[in-house]
């Protein structure tokens, strides 16, 4: 994801990337943009379960409206980043 700046004096356009703050699990069959996990791959890293002994190691929040059963998974950018750096250096 990138955010193109254009400035209106001079004809040059600079493209600078945009860190998020919060990321949206990729559809079912595709792959987080950012990351290029997989949605089952976020998942297990977001969600208490067995895969992870209950906790967690990536911050998550679930926006539902009131009486729903369903919602919207956002997993914060920087605590999965933080998570990967762990690993690599591991």
């Amino acid at each position: 994801m990138n955010c193109t700046y254009v400035d209106t004096k001079q004809t040059t356009s600079v493209t600078y990337p945009i860190k998020p703050e919060w990321l949206r699990l990729p559809a079912p069959g595709s792959r987080c943009y950012f990351t290029g996990l997989s949605r089952s791959t976020l998942n297990e890293l977001t969600i208490p379960g067995p895969a992870n002994g209950g906790h967690p190691p990536v911050k998550s929040v679930v926006l539902r409206k009131r009486g729903a059963l369903r919602g919207i998974r956002l997993i914060n950018y920087d605590s999965l980043m933080a998570y990967l750096l762990s690993l690599a250096q591991a």
